[in-house]
């Protein structure tokens, strides 16, 4: 018999051991009635015998309702605990987004006024070089922790073709010196929204951005059937460090081990609202990521013949 939790859980801990005390007495009664009926004892029978099974039944129910008044307050600490810990977090990222970025445009435009001044002094020039890519770096930072603020908590109630999102990832890919290749089907489409672009776009990101090697080199590959549909993109740089990956693996932060970088966190996070997964992989030869998603049916052809593109 399934019993459902908030028939429990919504009743006050003395109500649910007022409602066990009764049953359980009535069940003693009825029970010891039973036995004494079959054993032929009927009229010998007195409500004396009760005595030990009425006694485990009151006990009991003193256990039940300490249990649940226990768990019952443990529970509401931390629903509150929570609920601090939410707003706090979305004070924090408003005020990181909107005042922090703020500051930090003041800092890009008086870094660009300088630099325009300063002509022959190398390091001077250098500094300032410093601090506007230090900024830049800020900057993408507050504009990554927007995209996870605002990433719905819901299961994704659309379908993407990951060929076009993984396409469009790799034409971000500017940068002369690195070759990307391409390894899918015609369309591989997938449970998920458009927002699924954010993780496959920092996958190349960090691929191109963390690789030192002279001939950068990305390589995506798309594998799909009728359950799942997965994108491995490897590249041949110096991995992801193992601290960062046990990060990842204990999905928190501690002062002895954290993340460098949030660009991590948001492929977690972002391809798990999805309803996906992520896998790392490090060897010597580079890195493999592998995101897995939900497959989903092409969609439907219009009258027209053209097809419908739920992007």
């Amino acid at each position: 018999m399934k019993i459902d939790a908030d028939l429990v859980f919504d009743r006050s801990p003395r109500g649910v051991a007022a409602v066990y005390l009764c049953f359980g007495v009535l069940f003693v009664l009825a029970v010891d009635l039973v036995v004494a009926s079959v054993g032929g004892s009927i009229a010998s029978w007195t409500p004396a015998r009760l005595v030990d099974g009425w006694t485990f039944v009151g006990v009991s129910s003193l256990f039940l309702y300490g249990a649940m008044r226990y768990h019952r307050d443990r529970a509401e600490r931390a629903r509150r605990d929570l609920e601090t810990s939410n707003q706090q977090l979305q004070v924090l990222s408003r005020v990181f987004r909107h005042n922090v970025r703020n500051d930090l445009n003041v800092i890009q435009g008086y870094t660009d006024l300088l630099a325009d001044r300063i002509e022959d002094d190398e390091r001077s020039r250098a500094c300032l070089e410093t601090i506007r890519e230090t900024t830049d770096d800020v900057v993408a930072i507050s504009e990554k922790l927007r995209i996870i603020e605002d990433a719905s908590p819901d299961s994704p109630a659309g379908r993407v073709d990951l060929v076009d999102a993984v396409r469009e990832a790799a034409e971000h890919v500017d940068d002369p010196a690195v070759t990307v290749t391409l390894e899918a089907p015609a369309a591989a489409w997938i449970s998920a929204d458009s927002s699924v672009e954010y993780p496959i776009r920092e996958v190349f990101e960090n691929a191109v951005t963390h690789n030192d090697e002279s001939g950068c080199r990305v390589d995506a590959r798309i594998e799909a059937d009728d359950a799942t549909t997965s994108l491995t993109v490897s590249d041949n740089g110096p991995g992801i460090p193992a601290d960062e990956r046990a990060v990842l693996r204990a999905e928190e932060e501690t002062p002895l081990s954290h993340a460098s970088s949030i660009g991590l966190w948001l492929v977690k996070w972002m391809c798990e609202t999805q309803g996906g997964t992520v896998g790392f992989e490090t060897s010597d030869d580079g890195t493999t990521v592998r995101l897995r998603f939900e497959s989903a049916d092409a969609p439907v052809p219009r009258e027209s013949g053209t097809e419908a593109n739920d992007r």
